[in-house]
């Protein structure tokens, strides 16, 4: 089942032009490199026995220089944004929960904007490895989320791979692998959710430039961090897909925009007292039956 809607926001960073954001949402609800690169591990920390796309101990390391700059607010904008996103659908549950966790908090994105007639006690946590975020919810509890999806950044990625293959006949990736929304419905079963929704938005922020798109990347500590990275691109292909990137993307103003496509994800912890479907054959009427309903209504209206 799908619904969808658009608009614009305007967005403005300490230190950055007013940046001017176009959204759109989509709702889903769910039944059910070189010498120089890092090589990956054998398994994921998880100990689940898969491959971790990702170099974890980089990405620590990029957050950490993200936090400890001189302005570390000014890349925040779009956090920011996400974070009071993720309040409205917070605020869209008719209940007031005594206790809630927020795992990945950062600057308290999220605690901004919640109220104490919806959330009483509200905890904290900006790095949990291996949180089992599952195991501390209470019965009839429930999970919200946000993600990038597989679209962000995606003229950005077309721009890099256009100029590589250019000039270097060849490309690496530049940015970092993205989850489909197809498999986030059997991610959060498989982490034991249930009564599942997927929520899209699309964020489309214009930037001067692809070098301006970079520096904010790096200044929110959401640069690259896949282990089959290129640690270094030539200037000469770096000026390549910032022309690219104009031509194809640009703006009638000389700007250019980046897009980011972020997943809303809310799951229930299992409780008896939810709402389950009915047996399959427990119906005691049949669709075909409704061009029989429709035919008499017209009818009767004649």
């Amino acid at each position: 089942m799908g619904a969808a809607g658009v608009g614009t926001r305007a967005l403005r960073g300490p230190g950055r032009p007013l940046l001017w954001v176009r959204w759109g949402r989509r709702l889903w609800v769910l039944s059910g490199g070189s010498a120089a690169a890092a090589s990956p591990p054998a398994a994921s920390s998880s100990g689940s026995g898969a491959l971790s796309p990702f170099d974890r101990g980089l990405k620590r390391k990029q957050k950490n220089w993200a936090a400890l700059q001189a302005e570390p607010a000014k890349c925040d904008y779009l956090r920011e944004e996400v974070g009071g996103r993720i309040a409205d659908r917070v605020f869209d549950i008719p209940r007031t929960f005594p206790l809630a966790l927020d795992v990945g908090s950062g600057r308290g994105y999220i605690a901004q904007h919640l109220t104490k007639e919806t959330v009483e006690k509200l905890i904290q946590v900006d790095i949990a490895e291996n949180a089992l975020i599952h195991q501390v919810l209470k019965p009839d509890g429930v999970f919200i989320g946000a993600m990038f999806g597989g679209d962000t950044l995606y003229e950005l990625r077309c721009s890099l791979q256009l100029a590589e293959l250019e000039r270097e006949g060849g490309f690496s990736p530049h940015v970092s692998p993205f989850t489909a929304v197809s498999d986030l419905g059997h991610l959060l079963s498989r982490a034991g959710f249930n009564t599942l929704t997927v929520d899209t938005d699309e964020i489309q922020v214009n930037y001067p430039g692809l070098f301006e798109v970079m520096e904010d990347l790096q200044g929110m500590g959401e640069s690259n961090c896949s282990w089959n990275r290129k640690p270094l691109l030539h200037r000469d292909t770096m000026l390549a897909a910032a022309a690219i990137y104009q031509e194809m993307y640009g703006n009638s103003d000389g700007s250019v925009p980046a897009t980011f496509q972020i997943y809303y994800m809310i799951g229930w912890k299992f409780h008896e007292s939810q709402a389950r479907p009915a047996q399959r054959g427990s119906a005691t009427v049949s669709f075909g039956d409704l061009a029989k309903i429709n035919g008499l209504i017209s009818r009767g209206k004649k």
